[in-house]
């Protein structure tokens, strides 16, 4: 029996505001992604690419159309199912958003903590293993402000694959680094997700890393489109 699509989306419709002031942000999207694929996303600011991550990552409520996610079908979804959801869900954004505060290693241990079935210390063991996949085992006991910003993400990249999730939802998580940087950053991302098995939806708009999509779609005055198929394996 064939496994089910980790996202399946059907003619997905949103839009913000009511009455006059509604403006229609989505039309008709239609989307599948498969377990271990890796999608990449392009297209204009203002697109809806951001929006439709939202919606994917349950982090807001679909309004039209159908919408599931990691088999779990998020419209009409209560509150305990979307956080269901995201908790299965690894994700990656522009800002890195760790907490200055705390050490690079605390910051992994966060997501770590809300899985209740993982103990304290395979907690502890894994933010430890994810921080020296990523290449950064010499610096666990560092807070943020003393790392670079290459070494940031990949702290963020740490923290969103420390559960294995199913699906990882990265919005623009290359555009604040140089060049070197964000491709260190996507290669350590690709390689982790495909020793995990995990599907990867990737916005962007740094055309250095297309290389490494399975699929490219474009989101143009939120509408979606197949753009061209790349080498990602």
């Amino acid at each position: 029996m064939r496994e089910e699509s980790v996202i399946k989306i059907e003619n997905l419709n949103f839009a913000f505001g009511e009455g006059t002031l509604r403006k229609q942000i989505l039309f008709d999207v239609n989307l599948q992604v498969e377990r271990g694929e890796i999608v990449l996303m392009t297209g204009p600011s203002g697109g809806g690419k951001t929006t439709l991550l939202t919606l994917i990552g349950a982090l807001r409520s679909a309004q039209e159309g159908n919408i599931k996610v990691l088999g779990k079908e998020l419209l009409g979804a209560d509150e305990a199912k979307m956080v269901a959801v995201r908790r299965c869900i690894g994700y990656i954004f522009q800002a890195h958003n760790l907490l200055k505060s705390i050490m690079a290693r605390q910051n992994v241990l966060m997501s770590l903590e809300l899985h209740d079935q993982i103990s304290p210390n395979e907690r502890r063991e894994k933010a430890a293993e994810m921080l020296k996949a990523v290449g950064l085992e010499e610096h666990l006991d560092k807070i943020p402000d003393k790392l670079s910003g290459g070494q940031k993400q990949r702290v963020a990249i740490a923290r969103a694959l420390a559960a294995h999730p199913k699906l990882i939802l990265a919005d623009e998580p290359t555009a604040a680094l140089d060049s070197k940087s964000g491709r260190n950053v996507v290669d350590i991302l690709q390689r982790l997700a495909r020793e995990q098995g995990s599907s990867i939806l990737l916005v962007t708009h740094d055309n250095r890393i297309l290389d490494i999509a399975d699929r490219i779609v474009n989101m143009e005055d939120g509408r979606l489109s197949e753009e061209k198929v790349s080498g990602g394996k």
